[in-house]
């Protein structure tokens, strides 16, 4: 144990030798594995980042949670995604919840929402084109809404419709300055004074989207019909499953349910989606590891080039170490001491390199996590899996150089 300790210290101390003696050679040598690493590492950690904040933004919208819409998710050529008769389809319509509510055994709630835009305005102040929705009582059951001042809307309050509404936090401060001002203000939307009850908590920007809580607003469902007209206004179902309910399943049932309620014959094509934020999740992974492929090519042929670098420097470094080389075997030294010297050396020389990298890739992760909507970091994997690259490009460089100088014969090596 000693033996090998003294081995790898040597190795190291060897590795920094040849850095300082050779600053220039050493450096445009590693650089190639500097860019490599940088390449891949940064690409795996960007895109990781990206990766992560999105499946977040997704779950928000409900795991477990099912979409009765008229139009399905994402899109496609014309064979896969025929507008043509999506758009002869039927809306949802609210009557269609209470069989859902009766029928499903795999659903814990159920609601109906409607989607609206307007105006809203208090005293001098005006919010223009703010989306509302009218949201039957369940919602909250489904999609958790999060109040950080005042309260959520009633049972009572869903019940009969009453004039109130709960805001999103970004709204609350551009109408009032200050979130907590907008408790109990009365503010007009459509026309009619609703009175503020709630501000929900600051959710932050999505990546895709999603309910973006910080900039609506919700009312209860009773109000709203009363002030949107239903057959303009876009409308859905939410439905949220059991927990441990296989997601297919849950659709199955909801698709029998659905195609009961429209009275579909068993010849006759749905006329309604059930989306759900699998599907799209399962996109993305396919999407993601294709850009990984990317940065790995392009990493790799910077790797290619280092390894040959660095496979350059301990052949000049055998040759420069000749004789030491011969004065080592000559006292003792046996060939698997030389030859794990020198792919120590040739591994600790990839490590510099590769650290380097990573300390470029630290760098620029602050600066984007800065400037996109999402923040960007080193993983322990990303950087176990660096540190490991550079210790293969290191041992593959070094493997014919090393087996070179042990090969030596020491009468002949102390000679030259």
């Amino acid at each position: 144990m000693r033996k090998t300790l003294t081995v790898i210290w040597n190795s190291l101390l060897m590795a920094l030798d040849e850095l300082r003696v050779n600053k220039l050679r050493t450096f445009l040598s590693l650089f190639g594995v500097t860019i490599g690493i940088f390449c891949i590492i940064g690409v795996l950690a960007t895109v990781q980042s990206l990766e992560s904040s999105i499946k977040n933004d997704l779950s928000d919208l409900g795991s477990s949670t099912i979409y009765i819409q008229t139009w399905p998710w994402g899109g496609g050529d014309e064979k896969e995604f025929p507008w043509w008769k999506y758009m002869k389809r039927p809306q949802p319509k609210y009557e269609e919840l209470k069989p859902i509510q009766e029928r499903s055994q795999y659903a814990r709630a159920a609601a109906f929402l409607l989607f609206n835009r307007s105006n809203v305005e208090f005293k001098e102040s005006m919010l223009t084109n703010v989306v509302w929705y009218g949201a039957t009582e369940d919602f909250n059951q489904i999609q958790e809404v999060k109040i950080e001042y005042g309260r959520y809307l009633s049972a009572s309050e869903f019940a009969s419709g009453a004039p109130v509404l709960v805001m999103g936090y970004e709204n609350a401060v551009k109408l009032f300055d200050k979130a907590e001002y907008a408790l109990d203000k009365v503010v007009e939307i459509s026309g009619r004074l609703v009175t503020v009850v709630g501000v929900m908590k600051k959710q932050g920007q999505s990546m895709v989207g999603g309910w973006d809580f910080d900039n609506i607003i919700i009312v209860p469902f009773n109000f709203c019909r009363q002030v949107v007209d239903q057959r303009s206004a876009e409308r859905f179902l939410l439905v949220g499953g059991k927990p441990g309910v296989p997601l297919e399943a849950f659709k199955d049932e909801l698709r029998g349910i659905m195609r009961s309620v429209r009275k579909l014959k068993p010849t006759e094509d749905d006329n309604f989606a059930l989306n759900d934020v699998t599907s799209s999740t399962k996109s993305l992974e396919g999407f993601f590891a294709n850009v990984n492929i990317g940065g790995f090519v392009i990493g790799g042929f910077s790797l290619i080039v280092g390894l040959f670098g660095i496979a350059n420097i301990m052949f000049v470094t055998v040759k420069e170490r000749t004789s030491q080389i011969g004065l080592k075997k000559a006292i003792g030294a046996k060939k698997s001491t030389i030859l794990t010297e020198f792919l120590m050396e040739s591994s600790f020389l990839c490590i510099i390199g590769g650290l380097i990298g990573l300390l470029l890739v630290f760098l620029i992760t602050l600066g984007l996590s800065a400037a996109l909507p999402f923040k960007v970091g080193l993983s322990p994997g990303i950087i176990a899996l660096g540190l490991g690259i550079s210790i293969s490009v290191g041992l593959l460089a070094g493997i014919i150089p090393a087996w070179t100088a042990a090969k030596l014969d020491p009468v002949v090596a102390i000679r030259s």
